[in-house]
């Protein structure tokens, strides 16, 4: 397969196991039904698209064109609503940021998953779910975004089994892996941290080794001080380093940590800002490590998501190095 020139495209009358049996053929499936890539279909992704075949690069590890025209007929294949178009090829292009390391994330035997986050008011455009089991199904827009990220990285970088992906174990977050973040948080933005407008829409793309799921500490029954919510935080990114054989390596060991509202807010009142807590997981992971972890602020993300709950997320990035890399937007 060189790319979408040799991809097939049906007539809307076409039989839908003979289509799911050639798009398994051209080497297109990643195990789940694909939504038929018809003509119509196509064209509907692509519309008000100014130069679809322009390429923004070579995705490695297989240097294949990125191009609107194979981003959208991925979209089509996950199911994607036409203005989904813009936010999996702004994520796909983050990818090619040097930083980002997608040739390393592609063909290591380890098992990161591409993890798109989005940003901005294009979250209630397309209906995101910013609450409640964000990171799980339920949600069209955020199951569909994530596979159409995750079938770009196979169909179009080549991150497939025994080709390019050679994953020894391979994780669930590899079939998508994609959620917004709460806009109604009192604590700034991602996005806005990282350059951005906050008003804008955006979105980042992280190589990630899988989630945990975090609680308070309660061993004075007390966890309404940030201190003791974070405490246990900083024991499982140390434990996530140490596992990923980041404690071999020097920095950055980067480390994700989703709060939910409850305690952000709760942050808030007790007058933390975002620098302070990084400052505080960071100075928790040094101390757990015996000094041994080297790990700076910068290197700690944190945003806030989800629903009802005190019950965060952490998330460590792929320990052979890679970098969160935030875009703004691209136009439809």
């Amino acid at each position: 397969m060189d790319g979408v020139d040799d991809w097939p495209l049906f007539d809307t009358d076409i039989n839908w196991d003979a289509a799911q049996d050639a798009l398994v053929q051209a080497g297109l499936s990643d195990g789940l039904p694909l939504v038929i890539p018809t003509r119509e279909r196509l064209a509907a992704m692509l519309a008000g698209m100014a130069d679809p075949e322009r390429s923004h690069g070579q995705m490695p590890p297989l240097f294949r064109e990125l191009t609107g025209v194979a981003v959208a007929y991925n979209c089509v294949l996950a199911g994607c609503s036409p203005g989904a178009l813009p936010v999996v090829l702004t994520a796909s292009i983050a990818c090619l940021d040097p930083g980002f390391n997608l040739l390393g994330l592609a063909t290591t035997t380890g098992s990161p998953a591409v993890a798109t986050i989005v940003h901005g008011p294009v979250i209630e455009k397309l209906e995101m779910n910013d609450g409640g089991n964000c990171l799980a199904p339920g949600n069209r827009a955020n199951a569909t975004l994530g596979r159409a990220v995750s079938l770009v990285m196979r169909n179009i970088a080549g991150m497939s089994p025994g080709i390019a992906d050679m994953a020894t174990m391979g994780q669930p977050g590899k079939y998508g892996f994609c959620f917004p973040e709460t806009r109604t948080s009192h604590l700034p933005l991602y996005h806005a941290r990282h350059g951005l407008d906050a008003n804008d829409s955006a979105v980042t793309v992280l190589g990630v080794s899988g989630t945990a799921e975090v609680l308070p500490s309660a061993e004075a029954g007390n966890w309404s001080t940030p201190e003791d919510i974070l405490r246990p935080v900083a024991l499982m990114m140390q434990a996530a380093i140490v596992a990923g054989g980041g404690a071999r390596k020097p920095e950055p060991n980067g480390q994700l940590l989703l709060l939910p509202p409850e305690l952000a807010d709760l942050m808030v009142l007790r007058g933390w800002t975002f620098d302070r807590i990084e400052n505080q997981l960071c100075a928790g992971i040094q101390a757990v490590s015996g000094g041994s972890t080297e790990i700076s602020p910068s290197n700690i993300h944190i945003l806030v998501t989800g629903g009802p709950g005190v019950k965060m997320t952490v998330i460590p990035l792929w320990g052979g190095g890679t970098l969160p890399i935030t875009r703004a937007l691209l136009a439809a």
